[in-house]
């Protein structure tokens, strides 16, 4: 037999509220008691309720439909990105689409064109290669929420990591643990994520009166596994004296690849060199030895994300937000001797 879908007024008579006390719940409305909010959410919740998405856009002119734009998912980052920010979409009323744009410059001017983004209600958009101008020149009207920790226009709602804090940890870390030839894997020739980590970790190395020479400052096309395993090989081969004795890779899945070099090379991680990460991905911590790294919040990050995305949605002409999303600095055995 075919059940009849859950209503509002099922919810109402469930939970012992009204039905608009439901549906500011189902809509995410922000003047609603905690308390309140999670009484009706575990009745929602029992009787298996889902917004009728057809209705919605009929009513409010909205879909129901967020969509994420990312360079790539097949990188731990933006895979977990993409599963904690779809759960909390979910849970306020929300289904998340994935628009993935491989970092190709064209891709990237259709989703700020809103040419990608038909039938949907808002857009979290995390940008490689585009411009700051090209998007400060955005005229589609489609609320957006920026990502990443790149230089963006002010005129639009931002949420980062201060990459460049972070970075700077990380390389106060290696000089408090004694290293003095340090080295770094991820320098791309585009202004983004690159630029900032190698910003702050340059700073940190010159505040202890160090030096970066150019080789040990290795460029990379891509941010994965192979990019940081040949990094570091091309590390190794420098001359005992000018080898590096700690590296930064700017994610984990250079670190890693960095990591299986140093095991063929049979360096010790961390007694000859120390290695550090960003991101915190499970690989990493589960990698022998275990991965130091940046560890972001991305719970903040999904909640900041979506409470401004949703405001946009409701309405709010509220100036543009910036936050910045806590990190902290995870130290683990690759650069931990201790």
């Amino acid at each position: 037999m075919c059940r009849m879908p859950v209503r509002l007024k099922d919810v109402a008579q469930h939970a012992g509220v009204s039905v608009k006390t439901v549906s500011n719940v189902v809509n995410d409305h922000p003047h609603v008691s905690p308390t309140m909010r999670a009484r009706v959410q575990a009745s929602l919740t029992e009787l298996g309720y889902r917004p009728n998405l057809a209705a919605r856009q009929l009513k409010h002119g909205r879909g129901g439909f967020i969509t994420l734009a990312v360079p790539e998912l097949d990188s731990p980052y933006f895979a977990e990105l993409a599963a904690r920010l779809s759960d909390e979409a979910t849970r306020r009323g929300f289904l998340l689409l994935l628009d993935i744009t491989g970092a190709d410059p064209a891709q990237e001017r259709l989703v700020l064109s809103g040419m990608r983004a038909h039938m949907v209600d808002g857009v979290i958009f995390s940008p490689l290669v585009v411009t700051a101008e090209e998007i400060a020149a955005r005229t589609d009207d489609i609320p957006l929420v920026l990502l990443g920790e790149r230089r963006t226009p002010t005129q639009f709602d931002h949420v980062a990591v201060d990459s460049v804090a972070a970075s700077r940890a990380m390389g106060e870390h290696f000089v408090d643990r004694g290293c003095r030839r340090l080295a770094v894997i991820g320098r791309q020739t585009r202004v983004g994520t690159a630029s900032v980590r190698l910003e702050g970790f340059t700073a940190a190395v010159h505040d202890a009166g160090l030096d970066l020479p150019d080789e040990r400052v290795v460029t990379v096309d891509g941010f994965g596994r192979e990019e940081g395993y040949r990094g570091m090989q091309q590390l190794l081969a420098l001359p005992p004296e000018r080898r590096p004795d700690a590296v930064f890779a700017f994610n984990d899945l250079m670190a890693v690849g960095a990591l299986r070099a140093c095991h063929e090379a049979g360096v010790r991680v961390p007694q000859e060199v120390a290695v550090g990460g960003f991101d915190d991905n499970t690989e990493g911590r589960f990698h022998t030895p275990s991965l130091t790294t940046v560890s972001p919040d991305l719970g903040a990050l999904t909640a900041a994300v979506l409470d401004l995305l949703v405001a946009r949605i409701h309405g709010s002409t509220a100036p543009p937000e910036h936050p910045v999303v806590p990190w902290r600095l995870t130290v683990r055995e690759s650069s931990n001797a201790g």
